[in-house]
Parts: structure tokens; sequence; C-alpha cells
């Protein structure tokens, strides 16, 4: 899954979506999802939760032409905080993640700094002080003078591949921030003390041949969600494969997961309805 964010930063997606339903008190009221397909711009920021972690953060978003530092589009976005998973990076995920901006949100990708491909002292432990990491750094996203105006700060979604999807899990905890109204944890499972607090809805993304997570370890982390939920279970499907364009399973995974997004971030009922929903 070793991809470059060069070259999809124009990635055309088409999106038809209504929303509905009555705002969160202080948030954006919207009439509708983005009906239309935005360039993507890239953007780096260098982050860091003092000294000792620093947390580079890639950020996809609309934007008024595609590129690097591309002016952010007209309008005001929901965010998406997306973590990766071992040994990899956020470009690793540009595919999906680049998509997701297309269609009306602004993705920020941290490089965790134990965890990352290129880490000096690679520790799979550092896996627990990740949620905290994520979470300033959709802080300090919020805070970007640069996006003044364009980010719904009311609207937060989380999502992650692997040990990203137990960084997403770990954001979910009780006295969780009430902003963050979904998650998407994709090839991965829940953390301790996970799914508590103000209700969020949860998606779970798994093959049912992964041999790194088994899928028995999601369902059992599925099973520990009171909240609404769904599990999008890919038969045959490995690790991860199903998120390269091509490849089995991405089509689907992508029209789920943006699904997902529009009806939590959006308060679609057209993607709500396509969803197989359980409370």
């Amino acid at each position: 899954m070793k991809r470059s964010a060069a070259g999809l930063v124009g990635v055309v997606l088409l999106l038809a979506s209504a929303a509905c339903g009555a705002p969160a008190p202080h948030a954006v009221s919207y009439a509708s999802a983005p009906s239309v397909t935005y360039p993507v711009g890239v953007r780096a920021l260098p982050l860091s939760r003092g000294q000792a972690r620093p947390l580079p953060t890639t950020l996809w978003y609309p934007a008024l032409h595609a590129g690097p530092d591309a002016p952010i589009a007209t309008g005001r976005f929901p965010v998406v905080l997306y973590s990766h998973g071992l040994y990899s990076l956020p470009a690793h995920h540009a595919e999906i993640i680049s998509r997701w901006a297309a269609a009306g949100f602004v993705v920020a990708a941290p490089a965790y700094p134990r965890t990352r491909e290129d880490a000096r002292r690679f520790s799979r432990a550092d896996v627990r002080n990740q949620p905290a990491d994520a979470w300033h750094v959709v802080r300090e996203v919020l805070a970007l003078a640069a996006f003044d105006g364009h980010l719904d700060s009311s609207r937060i979604g989380a999502a992650g591949h692997s040990a990203g999807g137990y960084t997403t899990a770990g954001l979910f905890t009780a006295g969780h921030d009430r902003r963050l109204r979904g998650g998407i944890v994709i090839a991965g499972a829940g953390m301790a003390g996970a799914f508590a607090g103000p209700p969020a809805a949860m998606l779970f993304v798994h093959g049912t041949e992964d041999p790194t997570v088994p899928i028995e370890a999601a369902r059992a982390a599925y099973d520990r969600v009171h909240w609404p939920k769904t599990f999008l279970a890919l038969p045959g499907q490995d690790h991860g494969a199903y998120l390269t364009p091509g490849r089995p399973g991405f089509a689907q995974v992508l029209a789920v997961t943006l699904d997902f997004l529009r009806w939590t971030l959006y308060d679609d009922a057209a993607a709500r309805s396509r969803l197989s929903l359980e409370s």
C-alpha cells in the first residue's frame, strides 16, 4: 500500500447526496452535502506535541485548484483525522484520503513518531499514546489561520488502518469530545476503554482472511459498541490490499466509507439509507 500523494490531487469522484436533520447547537446548518467534485489541495504541516513527539501532518482538502498549498475552496467543511498503521506513512493512504477530500472533507493525517515507516526508535507499544497525538493534531488544524472560516469545528470524524484503526478506537473513550461524531476502524480493533462516553457512530471494515489482525478481533470490538454501527466484511480479503485502486474491494470500501462520512458529518439521509446500521 505504499503510494505517493503526487498525481492524486486531481482525483475525480462524483458525489450526489442530500443532507437533512437538525444541526447540533452552534453547528453549521447544511442544506445538502457537496454535490460537486473538488480539486484537491495538499499541505504539509510541521506539527508536534512537545519536542519528544513530532507529528508532521499532511492535509488533503477541497481546493480552488489542485496542487500543493492551493487555496481552500469556498464553503465550510468537516474535518477527518486519519491514522496510519505500523511502519507506514500518510502518503501510503493517499488514494482513499484524496477521494474523501474531493468529496468535501478536510483530512488531516499525522505521521506518528514511534510507529511511522522511518521512525528512529520504533515502538509498537507507542500506539497507546497516539489517540492523544491525534486529538492534538485536530486542535492544531482547527486553529489554522489559512483555513479560518472554512472548517466546521462542530463536525469531526476519525479513521485509520491497522494500528491506526486501534488509534481511532482509542479516541472514543469516556469523556471524549462530543464533536467527534463518527469513527472508521479499518483492519483494526478496539483499545482498552474504547467505545465509551458520548454516543458516536462506528464503521468497521475488515478482510475475512486478514492474517495480521484476525477478523474475530474486530468482531469482538464491534460487539462492544452500543452506538449506531455497521460492519463491512470483505470476503477473501487480506490486511489492506482493498485500499489500493483497482484491487478487489476498493470500490466498495470507498463507497461505504464515503456514505458513512456523508451521514455522520453532513447529516445525509440518503447516505444513511445505504448503510446497514445496527444500534
